[in-house]
């Protein structure tokens, strides 16, 4: 995507979703950094409790409803230093979801606000716990939707200097006939890069009553699946993300064709010790 990386490993959005530790998680080794989601508007998201830690499974579950300060705050603490190397992406968001064209316009929004700030920005069209927004990943909207971000963000580079690189980020449980009409929207729209994936609203091997997406250990095989078929349907840039809890998943994902991988759930069980020793690896170990 024309961008720098120090090495394959990132932070996945939502463990920083209003930017206020990424330069301190930077120190832990990350290559990169996804800040975000972030809305427009300041939003509560879903009412609380919206995450558990399911520990016998190495699991999580979050409905977290994309809770965020806004576009504003989120804007002001990614101003100023940069931790040397590190590669900051910002996923955005529509406040809830209504209709279609208010999310575009939400969207237009966030690229006029993030591109000068981001080295790439994440579309956000997968989450499970915004209801309604998983339409716009599969349906007819997709294709125009993204045909007016990247629009947006040629215009607004066209003031400002290079065009900031975008992706999408997928779910996990879109379905092998759909997954051909997106990644054709994604590639016609002019879209550099995907993030496959984000969350599961299935439940694999998890018994438990909570509702939300599922991360962690269970996605693994479902998540390297999806990617596995994206491989084979696209040339474009792919970030793994989902179910990597060891360097061995990690290793995985690149031999699959990811370009990088990003981590949230084994982060949150292993530590630090899983970041540098993903950092370890590369695409030509790989």
């Amino acid at each position: 995507m024309g961008l720098e990386f120090p090495n394959v490993v990132g932070l996945a959005a939502g463990y920083d979703k209003d930017a206020r530790a990424w330069r301190g998680l930077a120190a832990l080794g990350f290559g990169h950094i996804e800040v975000g989601t972030v809305t427009l508007q300041p939003q509560a998201g879903n009412p609380r409790p919206r995450i558990f830690r399911l520990p016998a499974d190495r699991a999580l579950i979050n409905r977290m409803g994309f809770p965020s300060e806004g576009a504003e705050a989120v804007a002001a603490r990614l101003a100023g230093r940069r931790p040397g190397g590190l590669v900051l992406g910002v996923s955005i968001g529509p406040n809830g979801f209504g209709e279609a064209e208010q999310a575009a316009r939400d969207y237009e929004q966030l690229i006029d606000r993030f591109a000068p700030l981001a080295d790439y920005l994440a579309i956000n069209v997968s989450s499970p716990n915004t209801p309604g927004l998983r339409t716009l990943e599969t349906g007819a909207d997709l294709k125009e939707l993204l045909q007016r971000i990247v629009a947006r963000r040629d215009r607004q580079a066209a003031a400002t200097g290079a065009p900031t690189p975008l992706v999408v980020k997928l779910s996990p449980d879109i379905g092998s006939d759909d997954l051909t009409t997106t990644i054709d929207s994604i590639e016609s729209a002019g879209i550099d890069g995907i993030v496959v994936t984000n969350t599961t609203t299935d439940r694999p091997g998890v018994t438990t009553t909570e509702s939300g997406g599922l991360s962690g250990a269970p996605l693994t095989p479902l998540s390297l699946r999806v990617l596995q078929e994206v491989r084979d349907l696209t040339a474009l840039p792919l970030i793994a993300s989902g179910g990597i809890m060891s360097m061995t998943d990690a290793r995985v994902r690149l031999e699959a064709g990811a370009a990088l991988v990003q981590i949230y759930t084994g982060f949150v069980y292993q530590g630090p010790t899983l970041v540098r020793s993903i950092a370890a690896l590369s695409p030509v170990d790989a």
